[in-house]
């Protein structure tokens, strides 16, 4: 699916979530407008990109979504898929519709990938505990008091994304991403890309003991 193509999905999508926002429709209604892009149990597709939500905090997924909408998250030249949600989400009228859909996508059932074959489990055990655990929990479950996401339901292609934005300057940069900036400062502690690739594959195998 072309980038074009898949902006206009997602626009049309939230366009019709945006529609209901006025009423009292509850999130599992208004997420069906999600699902082209995100899965019918926002389990996340890989043809169009977009990660897994489910059994993500819901005060994680709703500060996001309305990072997306007050320019916090996706404005950088770079971040073509984060704009491309930015673009989406511009839709949404109301605070209402976006608790809704994040508390919802909240009681879902939560997401397990496949970690690597030839990963260094070792060496992602190791760095992962030492550098990351302390905030994203021992089982990357994440920590609602601390404002960390579940890493573990997230597939390797977002989850390194992410982290190279952070580390670049892609993403956590904007005064108002508080979070965001405290992850920026984390994203140099992985010597080596092989480093992240053993981190992101041990923590999918944490995915399942949740």
């Amino acid at each position: 699916m072309g980038p074009g193509r898949q902006t206009r999905l997602l626009i049309a999508a939230w366009a019709l979530l945006a529609g209901g926002a006025g009423n009292a429709a509850p999130g599992q209604q208004l997420f069906a407008t999600c699902a082209p892009c995100h899965g019918a149990r926002a389990e996340g597709v890989s043809a169009t990109n977009a990660p897994a939500l489910a059994g993500q905090h819901a005060v994680y997924l709703q500060r996001q979504l309305q990072n997306f909408r007050s320019g916090v998250r996706g404005v950088h030249k770079a971040d073509v898929l984060g704009a491309q949600m930015r673009a989406a989400v511009t839709a949404l009228r109301d605070d209402a519709a976006v608790a809704s859909v994040a508390s919802f996508v909240a009681t879902l059932p939560k997401t397990t990938v496949k970690p690597a074959a030839r990963a260094d489990m070792r060496n992602g055990n190791n760095l992962y505990q030492g550098k990351c655990g302390a905030c994203h929990g021992g089982k990357a479950e994440g920590n609602a008091s601390l404002s960390t996401p579940r890493l573990a339901g997230l597939d390797a292609a977002y989850l390194k994304r992410q982290y190279q934005h952070f580390r670049d300057g892609v993403r956590g940069t904007h005064p108002q991403d508080r979070y965001g900036r405290q992850m920026s400062v984390m994203a140099n502690v992985l010597p080596t890309d092989k480093d992240l690739d053993d981190v992101i594959a041990f923590i999918h195998t944490m995915g399942a003991a949740q």
